[in-house]
């Protein structure tokens, strides 16, 4: 049970590194993580089904997924339609897409090859193969992340999301800034849609309910432990968040509490993590006056 966990909360850590980069750089929350993620596995199994290879098949799902944030991007910087209201419009759009793609409201991948059966002449322990495949493509996405913000391009994203006005003032595109972050994260979030579609056998246009709050979970829970760090050592909290935001997932499960409230202990949860800076800063303001 714990190997499966973890095998999850890798897979769920690419989400989390995709919201990363409109998060906590650009520094506004994308809702069009709850259509993207979604569709990138409604793309991916419609493929796969169609008798594309998964690895073909997961490509077309981030592809989709860039588009989604694409759209986004051209909605916020170009139609100047707030980004929260212009992530909700494309959000909704998507149930419609996933629909037209998948003919269904799910669609099951039984008896289709997934990506991990890539690992199968490893004869690898249950699991042990969804956990070797999730680190192969964090290690690439963490390494891509890495690559790109140490770019003239990347920083020029940086300073887009710390200080847009400097930024204007040094000549950047800021609105290019923002649809190319746009579109990454999107596709970086598409992946981890099509990767659990695929660990999980199907694809559901309802899948993307709430994933946003699984996301931030996993960086707020990455900062709350290791507070101050470098880019390098972010990301990884990242993953390391993530996982343990789904130990603590299946340590509810264990308690036996109701699990048609999952989501309410997962926003519990994220809501806890988010207030404990805010309590050490007055118990560290309070000792101060003392």
């Amino acid at each position: 049970m714990i190997v499966s966990t973890i095998a999850q909360g890798l897979l769920w850590a690419i989400l989390g590194l995709g919201i990363f980069l409109t998060f906590r750089i650009l520094n506004f929350p994308d809702l069009t993580t709850e259509g993207s993620f979604p569709l990138g596995g409604a793309v991916c199994v419609t493929a796969i089904t169609s008798g594309i290879s998964p690895l073909i098949a997961t490509f077309l799902g981030v592809i989709a997924g860039m588009l989604a944030g694409l759209i986004t991007g051209l909605l916020f910087t170009k139609g100047k339609i707030p980004i929260i209201l212009s992530g909700i419009l494309v959000m909704s759009a998507l149930n419609s897409v996933m629909l037209f793609v998948m003919k269904s409201p799910n669609l099951s991948l039984l008896n289709h090859h997934k990506i991990f059966n890539y690992l199968d002449s490893l004869n690898l322990p249950p699991n042990f193969d969804k956990i070797f495949m999730s680190l192969i493509v964090v290690g690439i996405v963490i390494l891509g992340i890495i690559l790109f913000l140490t770019t003239h391009l990347g920083q020029a994203y940086i300073a887009t999301g710390d200080n847009e006005d400097m930024a204007k003032s040094l000549g950047i595109k800021t609105d290019k800034m923002k649809i190319l972050g746009l579109t990454i994260s999107n596709g970086i979030i598409a992946l981890s849609g099509a990767l659990i579609a695929q660990s999980e056998g199907y694809a559901d246009i309802n899948k993307g309910i709430g994933v946003i709050v699984i996301g931030l979970a996993s960086i707020i829970l990455g900062e709350l432990l290791f507070g101050e760090l470098t880019l390098f050592e972010r990301l990884l909290a990242i993953v390391v968040g993530s996982i343990l935001y789904q130990l603590l997932i299946l340590v509810v499960i264990k308690l036996k509490l109701d699990t048609t409230y999952l989501k309410v202990y997962s926003s519990a949860i994220l809501a806890v993590c988010l207030m404990i800076p805010q309590f050490k800063l007055k118990m560290f303001q309070k000792k101060e006056m003392f």
